[in-house]
C-alpha cells in the first residue's frame, strides 16, 4: 500500500494489523481518485472509518486543502499518525479518535466538506445512521459528494431517497463505490 500520486507519491503506508481493517487496494484507490481528480484540488475531505488514513492522505497528496480522518481503533489511530508524519502531511490533517456517529459532531467544526468518503466494516451496516448524521450536522457542501465503499452485493435501501440520490456506482470484483449527492 502506497500513495499513488501527488506530493507524497510512492511513499509506502502502514496498515493496522489484523482483520478489523480492510485497506482499499492501490488499483481501486487509483480508479477512485481518477474519477475524482477534478474535485480534489482545494477540497475539504472527510475520511470516515479511516483505518490507515490512506484515502485522506491520497487526497492531501493530490492537493486537497484539508482532510479530517476519523477512526476509533487505538492501533488505527497510531498508524494514521505515523502515515501522516511519514508523508509530511500532518499539518493539513485533523485526526479525530472517536467512534462514529459521535465523531460527526466534532467533525462539524472543520466542515462542511466537498468529499466525504466512508468505508465502514461491511458487517457493521452503519451507513443509514452515518448518512443521517451527515445531513443533521450539515457536513456536506451543496455540490459535495459522498462515496461509500461497500460489498458488491450490498442492498442500497439504506439510502433515504427523500434526502439523497445515487449519482454513480462503480463496481469492482468484490466491492463497489456508491456516489451519493444531496437532492
Amino acid at each position: 500500500m502506497r500513495v499513488i500520486a501527488g506530493t507524497a507519491r510512492s511513499v509506502p503506508l502502514q496498515a493496522p494489523e489484523g482483520q478489523e481493517t480492510r485497506p482499499t487496494t492501490d488499483r481501486i484507490k487509483e480508479t477512485l481518485f481518477n474519477i475524482l481528480q477534478m474535485q480534489i484540488p482545494g477540497c475539504r475531505f472527510l475520511d470516515l472509518y479511516a483505518g490507515s488514513g490512506q484515502m485522506g492522505i491520497e487526497a492531501l497528496s493530490r492537493g486537497a486543502h484539508h482532510a479530517v480522518l476519523i477512526d476509533s481503533g487505538k492501533e488505527a489511530v497510531e498508524v494514521i499518525k505515523a502515515n501522516l508524519n511519514k508523508t509530511k502531511l500532518s499539518d493539513k490533517a485533523t485526526l479525530i479518535a472517536r467512534q462514529i456517529p459521535a465523531a460527526l459532531f466534532q467533525a462539524k467544526s472543520e466542515g462542511p466538506y466537498d468529499i466525504i468518503f466512508m468505508d465502514p466494516p461491511y458487517s457493521l451496516h452503519s451507513e443509514a445512521e452515518v448518512l443521517k448524521g451527515i445531513k443533521e450536522y450539515g457536513l456536506l457542501n451543496n455540490d459535495g459528494i459522498i462515496i461509500i465503499e461497500t460489498a458488491k452485493d450490498r442492498d442500497l435501501s439504506f439510502i433515504d431517497e427523500s434526502i439523497y440520490e445515487v449519482s454513480r456506482i462503480k463496481t469492482y470484483k468484490t466491492n463497489q463505490h456508491v456516489f451519493i449527492k444531496e437532492k
